[in-house]
C-alpha cells in the first residue's frame, strides 16, 4: 500500500465555482498509485468542495444564484459580520455542502463521470486564496 499527499492553491476571484479538475487528474497520475482512494480536503470555513457538471457554464451561473438566495447577505439578517456581509452567508453555504470528497482511482485517474468536474466553491465575494489537500491511499 502506498499513499501521497500534496496541497494545491486556488486563487479565486470572485464567488463562483473554480475547477481544478485537470490538476487533480494530473497529480493523482504523477502519484503511481493505480487503484486506490482520493480524498480532497478544503481546508477552509467559508469556501467547499462539489462535484458538478462541467459542460454547461449556466448550471454553475444557476447553482451560485440558488445558494444565493438560500443564504442571503444583509446588513440586518446575522449577527455575525465581523469580516463582512458575506462572511455569515458563506459560512452557511458551507455548511449545505462538503468539505471533502472521497473518490475511487482506477488506472491511474479518478473515476469520475463524463460531465463531472471537482470544483471549489468560492462562497465569499473578494478574492481569496484557498488551500485543498489531496490525499491519496491505494497501490
Amino acid at each position: 500500500m502506498k499513499q501521497d499527499l500534496t496541497t494545491l492553491s486556488i486563487n479565486s476571484r470572485e464567488a463562483g465555482l473554480h475547477e481544478f479538475t485537470n490538476e487533480l487528474k494530473s497529480w493523482v497520475h504523477k502519484s503511481g498509485i493505480r487503484r486506490g482512494l482520493l480524498t480532497v480536503f478544503c481546508r477552509h470555513t467559508s469556501a467547499s468542495l462539489i462535484i458538478q457538471e462541467n459542460a454547461d457554464p449556466e448550471v454553475r451561473d444557476d447553482l451560485l444564484a440558488y445558494f444565493k438566495s438560500l443564504a442571503p447577505e444583509g446588513r440586518d439578517l446575522y449577527r455575525h459580520a465581523q469580516e463582512g456581509l458575506d462572511d455569515m452567508p458563506a459560512h452557511i453555504r458551507t455548511t449545505l455542502t462538503d468539505v471533502s470528497l472521497s473518490i475511487p482511482v482506477e488506472d491511474g485517474q479518478p473515476v469520475l463521470g463524463m460531465w463531472q468536474g471537482i470544483y471549489l466553491f468560492e462562497h465569499r465575494s473578494r478574492p481569496q486564496s484557498r488551500e485543498v489537500v489531496l490525499h491519496i491511499l491505494g497501490e
